[in-house]
């Protein structure tokens, strides 16, 4: 059987689940108000959240990043490729839907290497007629396996966004400054980059917090500068910066149209813990103090 039949076969990936050490994408679910987690990953996020209480902002606001990043470039640039790495459990809006909103005929790929992740693929794979939608199993460390991959899928004549956020964080800098080198170069010209990271610049003592809380889970959590985040662009040949640069999330062009919640009982909300509150909370009382994620896009010439 090869890999890839490998990897979507229901026994492997039940065998390949570990429910007894957290896995970034299904913290980062809690924090989205998904069901596809375990104990353990709730775990690691309710220490997160006592570390930082308002830390699920940035985990909100990233997500709203992406989908403001996303609809600008296929919207504005008439983006029509997707490579999303480090794509994470189905949640609303995925990569595909806000691109295919815009161009019903845009491809996606989407990489990550959780077996939750892949078993709950279908839910990715929901493409318009016009459009296409795949999935990888595959892990950011090896590039060279998703570009082989992705060419399946997407036509490497033309332009595509890779997409990495919120992910670079989880590799260090001897490994993911060639990584995302590597990717980029092999896209062609008028393709884009799509990046946010978390950074100490910001608000350290919140953000370094919540670093400890994953660091003793066994997460590499890396903290990058303003000009280390840069340096993914500036390391990269023929890649150029957009405007406004590299700028926490929430101010990266803002739309005004950061998803609201609907109003929720208190009486109901009183009986929840603190990390099931959170997908009831409105993120758009965000202050520059409760940020610690840098977001940017960038071209290639």
């Amino acid at each position: 059987m090869s890999d890839d039949a490998l990897s979507r076969d229901p026994a492997e990936l039940r065998r390949r689940i570990d429910t007894t050490k957290a896995h970034p994408a299904r913290v980062y679910d809690v924090f989205l108000g998904g069901k596809d987690n375990y104990p353990v990953d709730r775990a690691a996020a309710a220490a997160a959240l006592a570390a930082n209480p308002r830390g699920y902002l940035d985990v909100r606001h990233n997500r709203d990043f992406l989908r403001r990043a996303v609809n600008r470039l296929a919207k504005e640039d008439g983006i029509r490729q997707f490579l999303d790495i480090g794509t994470g459990l189905p949640t609303a809006e995925n990569v595909h839907q806000i691109a295919q909103r815009v161009n019903p005929d845009s491809r996606v790929v989407y990489v990550d290497n959780d077996p939750v992740v892949l078993a709950h693929a279908r839910a990715l794979l929901t493409s318009g007629a016009e459009g296409r939608t795949d999935y990888i199993d595959a892990d950011l460390q090896s590039p060279g396996r998703i570009l082989e991959q992705a060419a399946k899928t997407l036509d490497f004549d033309q332009p595509v966004a890779l997409v990495l956020v919120a992910v670079l964080h989880f590799v260090e800098d001897e490994q993911a400054y060639p990584i995302v080198r590597e990717l980029m170069e092999a896209l062609p010209s008028g393709s884009r980059l799509v990046l946010s990271h978390l950074t100490e610049d910001l608000n350290p003592e919140s953000i370094r917090a919540v670093q400890r809380t994953y660091t003793e889970r066994g997460f590499t959590f890396v903290l990058r500068s303003k000009d280390e985040v840069a340096r993914f662009f500036t390391d990269t040949p023929r890649v150029t910066l957009d405007e406004p640069g590299v700028v926490p999330v929430h101010h990266w062009h803002q739309d005004g149209a950061a998803p609201v919640p609907e109003a929720v009982d208190p009486a109901y909300l009183a009986t929840l813990d603190d990390i099931e509150k959170v997908r009831h909370r409105d993120i758009n009382d965000v202050t520059d103090a409760d940020i610690n994620v840098y977001g940017a896009t960038g071209a290639k010439a």
